[in-house]
């Protein structure tokens, strides 16, 4: 959308002048209307504006990673996070320079592949942590039990004095089974996990949010099923579990918007993970089957999913909210 003449106008004149003058002095451009624009970042002006206002003198250092992708002091929440895109996407947000990293799903303990790479983040060097090294933590909580992941999120703000990231991606995936057969307890069953699970995590981390002021990101993970149905497989319930979250998303967003807590969706395409090896393992025509159905030929990997869940978790997208992310090798453009 194109902004109007008199904001434009106001952003690019500079004060006490009828129009723009390519002679006005460059590193002193009019100041912003914040009050229109948003509240100025703690690290102050980044970009074009940053350019304009330094000074010759003065030594310059880019600001992208250093400020807009970092997560340095944040602390997440993470669901679905004991293997799988969860772990992927917390381990994600410690190499982004989160302070910690909650990681939350339904075993009593994590598993091997949770501890190793707990220990491998606990080695990483030159993150903005008081003692240089990323941490995982992890709690067990059922996400169908509302009551209990609000405890969680207190338990965590509590811990850390705030709450700056949610990623909301414990899921479930049914076998094949005809819509018009459906039973009525598998089809609860998902609903259960990949709705009230997603909205019960939202409300942890995001009450924690509004509580400390801070505003935040929650990302809720859905999928491309959540707009396209998979050709030829009876995922009824799946499908429309992720339908659902996208509109949450959505939901959330415009309630959220006034406490600058923003919720975005995230929908993947098919991506090689623990849930989808049960299909793909002991079916293995479907990969060159869903490798065909996008323009790239190839099913995605999980670690494709990490940049664009640091960009939504940072301030590199602070004005991205209500949206639906598709990372799906082009799966829709066909």
């Amino acid at each position: 959308m194109f902004a109007s003449k008199t904001i434009l106008a106001a952003l690019t004149r500079p004060k006490g002048r009828a129009g723009f003058s390519s002679t006005a002095r460059l590193h002193k451009p009019p100041p912003l209307d914040w009050k229109m624009t948003g509240d100025i970042p703690p690290y102050g002006p980044v970009g074009v504006a940053r350019a304009l206002q330094a000074s010759p003198s003065e030594p310059a250092k880019p600001t992208l990673f250093a400020h807009e992708f970092s997560l340095a002091d944040r602390v997440a929440l993470v669901s679905g996070a004991n293997r799988g895109l969860g772990l992927e996407m917390a381990l994600a947000l410690v190499e982004a320079g989160a302070r910690t990293v909650y990681c939350v799903d339904l075993p009593s303990a994590p598993g091997e592949e949770w501890t190793a790479v707990r220990d491998y983040a606990a080695r990483l060097e030159g993150l903005p942590s008081k003692d240089g090294a990323g941490r995982l933590q992890y709690l067990s909580a059922d996400v169908r039990d509302q009551e209990a992941m609000w405890r969680v999120g207190e338990t965590i703000g509590e811990r850390e004095g705030r709450m700056d990231v949610c990623v909301a991606a414990a899921g479930i995936l049914k076998s094949h089974t005809d819509c018009l057969e459906y039973p009525a307890k598998q089809f609860q069953e998902v609903l259960d996990v990949n709705v009230n699970g997603v909205l019960f995590t939202a409300q942890a981390a995001g009450r924690q949010m509004a509580r400390f002021g801070n505003g935040g990101s929650i990302i809720l993970i859905a999928s491309m099923s959540g707009s396209i149905t998979n050709k030829d497989h009876a995922w009824v319930s799946y499908n429309t579990s992720k339908s659902a979250v996208v509109q949450m998303g959505r939901s959330m967003a415009c309630e959220l918007g006034p406490k600058r807590i923003r919720v975005n969706t995230l929908s993947p395409g098919h991506i090689y993970t623990t849930m989808t090896a049960a299909y793909l393992d002991t079916q293995p025509h479907l990969l060159d089957k869903w490798a065909s159905l996008n323009p790239m030929g190839r099913i995605g990997r999980p670690d494709e999913l990490r940049g664009v869940v640091a960009w939504l978790a940072s301030d590199a997208s602070t004005f991205c909210t209500g949206s639906d992310i598709l990372v799906s090798g082009g799966h829709h453009a066909w």
